[in-house]
């Protein structure tokens, strides 16, 4: 059975991220690609039910709480967040290879991305016109910055996908059930279930792996935003939940500036992650290998990316 990673952002007391395993085993007939499905139909006139509506108040209210702290920033990093070479190799290795703040290795080696990235957004029924012309720019717009980041095949695509980033409220949990149910037909109820109706401290999901004989070379990625989210943390579970897709699939509190961390300091790719995803995507790394056969490999390429000899 395939061990893949679901990450959540976590809203629980106001913290930062957090993450879970599970094994969601992605069978042979999975390694085709699934139709593309008609978007959903926007009801004429929507009215979210109660605890839709609960989860939109309570959502504005942990974002409005981060942003007076002084979290959720967006400038990328300053001078107040310096690091190094040995940031960026120790952040790399422990968001690429282990479980969560540096466990036990999870995976056995190296999980990316061996083919094009081809990333469609989808809707629940719920979300509205003109969020969901905003939702599809940001993807685009993204997509094609990671593409430039990483070197990789990464595209925002209409059909034809193989990365699903689903924007659903609670009212659109059938919806949600029965698209994952296509794309991942092995999906056990257990995370089916997580995946279309998250608890909560659960306000996005991400999903990524390959086929059981070959799990490490990603080929499959389900991402799920809900829709009760304000803009800013709606914009941030994007930027997370899509770069973890990609094979950062760790947090760790000693990453910064990041959004792979537990602390909601950041809430958009930062410089250092760019930098951890240009390692990731380097043809000297190969998908498979162990930390320890990366390890000397990670180190030249942490120098090289800050601009360091040799």
């Amino acid at each position: 059975m395939q061990a893949v990673r679901i990450m959540r952002k976590s809203a629980a007391a106001f913290a930062g991220l957090a993450a879970l395993t599970a094994c969601l085993p992605f069978d042979q007939a999975e390694s085709l690609v699934p139709q593309a499905r008609p978007a959903a139909p926007v009801p004429a006139i929507y009215t979210p039910s109660a605890d839709s509506a609960q989860l939109a108040y309570y959502y504005n209210t942990l974002e409005r709480d981060l942003l007076t702290r002084g979290l959720l920033r967006t400038d990328g990093g300053g001078p107040d967040t310096p690091y190094d070479a040995d940031d960026l190799a120790k952040s790399f290795e422990t968001l690429a290879f282990y479980d969560e703040y540096g466990g036990a290795d999870l995976s056995g080696g190296l999980g990316r991305w061996t083919g094009p990235v081809r990333i469609a957004v989808e809707f629940g029924p719920s979300v509205q016109p003109s969020q969901r012309n905003q939702d599809r720019d940001r993807l685009a717009e993204y997509a094609a910055r990671l593409a430039r980041i990483t070197g990789h095949t990464i595209s925002s695509v209409s059909g034809r996908a193989n990365f699903h980033v689903i924007f659903a409220s609670l009212d659109d949990s059938a919806f949600v059930a029965e698209r994952v149910r296509e794309l991942l037909p092995a999906i056990s109820p257990r995370d089916l279930s997580l995946l279309a109706a998250p608890p909560r401290s659960y306000y996005c999901l991400v999903v990524a792996g390959g086929p059981q004989g070959d799990p490490l070379s990603y080929t499959r990625g389900v991402a799920l935003i809900r829709a009760e989210h304000p803009d800013l943390v709606r914009k941030s579970c994007l930027h997370e939940e899509v770069a973890q897709g990609l094979g950062l699939r760790n947090d760790s509190p000693r990453a910064r500036p990041s959004i792979f961390n537990d602390d909601d300091e950041f809430a958009l790719l930062t410089s250092f992650d760019e930098k951890l995803l240009q390692m990731l995507y380097d043809p000297r790394l190969k998908v498979g290998m162990s930390a320890e056969e990366a390890r000397p490999i990670i180190r030249i390429l942490a120098r090289e990316a800050m601009g360091r000899d040799l």
